[in-house]
């Protein structure tokens, strides 16, 4: 589709990931040939029921110009989120962004919790145990899936 504006005004390498359960971190870069006065904006809608907000907490380059939005109490609650970045500049018009994002794709899960290793010289093994990492919208633990690696000094 063809967006009103500059082209190549619009951000570029737009990504966002969702860490410690409940925050995430979207950052993008100015477009190539966007005007030094652009600045842009980020609007996001967790879910179809949710109003479209803008970012409250901005990450800024060195020139001012938001770069990057943080978020508090991320919940994951829908199939798909939708972001858009749109800019503004006094010279001219800019190109908006705009993606649906899942975000279960882009969490990055805490580790599991409460390792525990218990060994025995009688019969000789071990035994490791641990929960479930926490996650905002994992019901399931079965989901999980674990990959251990154990090396012998």
């Amino acid at each position: 589709p063809v967006f009103a504006g500059m082209n190549r005004s619009a951000i570029e390498n737009f990504s966002c990931v969702i860490y410690n359960i409940s925050l995430m971190n979207c950052t993008w870069q100015a477009g190539r040939d966007a005007p030094g006065d652009t600045q842009y904006f980020l609007y996001w809608q967790n879910s179809r029921d949710d109003d479209e907000t803008e970012c409250e907490l901005y990450i800024k380059d060195e020139n001012g110009r938001n770069t990057g939005c943080r978020f508090q109490n991320v919940r994951i609650v829908t199939e798909k989120s939708y972001f858009l970045v749109n800019g503004s500049s006094k010279d001219s018009r800019i190109q908006f962004y705009d993606e649906y994002i899942q975000l279960y794709k882009i969490e990055i899960l805490t580790p599991p919790l409460k390792v525990a290793v218990n060994c025995t010289r009688d019969p000789v093994g071990c035994i490791i145990t641990w929960q479930a990492p926490l996650t905002s919208h994992v019901e399931n633990e079965n989901c999980f899936q674990y990959e251990i690696s154990i090396q012998n000094k």
